[in-house]
């Protein structure tokens, strides 16, 4: 006899960032900023990458997010979010 565990698995990628646009309908502009070495000198560089989510939790400018991958929503659209980690202060 088998058992069916009731874990709730997360498919995809999970990334958090600060919602830098919420211009759109129903979409948020979310920056990821991380650092990473150089290959060749070895020096820390700091990298940045917007990504564009579905805004399903109304996230506004300034509020910290943690997106996840899904299948995609529009033509650049690829995230939806998962929860609001920390909102900007008034």
């Amino acid at each position: 006899m088998k058992t069916q565990s009731n874990k709730s698995t997360i498919s995809g990628k999970v990334f958090t960032g600060v919602v830098v646009s919420d211009k759109m309908t129903n979409t948020i502009t979310v920056l990821m900023s991380y650092t990473m070495r150089h290959p060749l000198y070895q020096k820390i560089v700091k990298k940045r990458k917007k990504i564009y989510a579905e805004n399903n939790l109304n996230a506004k400018i300034g509020d910290t997010v943690k997106v996840r991958e899904t299948r995609p929503l529009s033509k650049l659209k690829r995230f939806t979010t998962l929860e609001i980690i920390k909102q900007a202060s008034p």
